[in-house]
């Protein structure tokens, strides 16, 4: 069958819902944003693939779903036409010596995962994974399953293709979404990821999330690191060109401006803590962004009608979409 589709907000999970959709559908893409989207909080975040190190805080269920949106995401990269780096090559964990207890404390939380669970190294260990961390560090955890995908190059691709494949775009709109219309506009179906947008709809809240990104050529990291930290645990996530993305976790506020410079020193403090090459890395930015969230933090695919609504990520985005997405869009026959 062939439907007229309908894609309400193009953040992450909008633009896999519009990518899978439009092989064979006529997809229209709604954003209340310009065709940048600068507010997404998939564009602000760190695109990290971390089932084991988040089953620390999700259930079991959700990290399996990250392990089937893993297997998904190259494939989904395949089909684009700009090169989009995927890498799954693990997550090294670290802590200095003072603060061993919250490495041990996120050892016991590890949940197992199929055949994956963490595995405690040493210092020498640690050299082997990552050479320029010899030294540093005598304690770690290394999860073999987690991976990173660039996502500032995902949106460019993927918004590149989109129109590639002759989908429609109406940027900055607000719409009202009744039945199966949108602003009095009749659809087969509607995908609604407005994340945020569906707050007036949904009991959502905002998870905020702050990280920078550096160009730090005297660093060379291969994959995701995080330090535990009693006060501020941050992630360092290393992209193509010599460029890092550093960020903490969360923060509960649903404040929008830009970061403090209380959280600016803690970021990247912290990172040079880790590798004292970042005190020569160039600042490129500091950003914010605000992730949906509802009460349990976990994320809901919801049908009314022709209406799918697919919400709540939290700071799971790049974890869970893909098999979420894909998941959701199987009743469109």
């Amino acid at each position: 069958m062939f439907y007229n589709i309908a894609v309400v907000g193009f953040g992450l999970a909008g633009r896999l819902a519009a990518l899978e959709l439009s092989k064979q559908h006529r997809v229209t893409v709604f954003e209340a944003d310009n065709e940048h989207t600068q507010n997404s909080a998939g564009k602000v975040a760190a695109a990290m693939l971390a089932p084991l190190a988040e089953s620390v805080l999700c259930e079991a269920d959700l990290a399996l779903m990250g392990l089937d949106s893993i297997k998904r995401w190259p494939g989904i990269i395949d089909e684009l036409d700009s090169e989009v780096f995927f890498q799954q090559q693990g997550t090294l964990v670290v802590a200095h010596q003072q603060d061993k207890g919250d490495l041990k404390s996120f050892a016991q939380r590890l949940k197992p995962l199929a055949n994956y669970t963490g595995e405690s190294v040493n210092s020498q260990q640690i050299e082997m994974l990552e050479p320029e961390l010899a030294n540093r560090f005598s304690q770690g955890l290394f999860l073999p399953c987690d991976g990173q995908i660039d996502n500032q190059a995902f949106y460019q691709a993927s918004f590149t293709q989109l129109n590639k494949r002759k989908v429609k775009f109406v940027f900055n709109q607000r719409i009202t979404i009744n039945d199966n219309k949108i602003n009095n506009r009749e659809f087969d179906y509607i995908i609604d990821c407005r994340g945020l947008g569906a707050k007036d709809d949904k009991p959502l809240r905002g998870v905020r999330g702050e990280v920078a990104r550096l160009y730090a050529p005297e660093v060379s990291l291969t994959r995701p690191v995080r330090l535990m930290h009693p006060r501020y645990p941050i992630y360092i996530a290393p992209k193509p060109n010599n460029e890092y993305v550093i960020g903490a976790t969360e923060i509960e506020s649903q404040d929008t401006g830009p970061a403090t410079v209380r959280s600016a020193l803690e970021l990247l403090s912290a990172a040079y803590t880790v590798h004292s090459g970042f005190a020569e890395a160039r600042l490129l930015n500091i950003q914010t962004g605000l992730r949906p969230a509802f009460s349990d933090n976990r994320p809901q695919v919801t049908h009314v009608g022709r209406v799918i609504s697919i919400n709540g990520l939290y700071r799971h985005g790049y974890m869970l979409a893909p098999s979420l997405v894909a998941n959701a869009l199987l009743c469109i026959e």
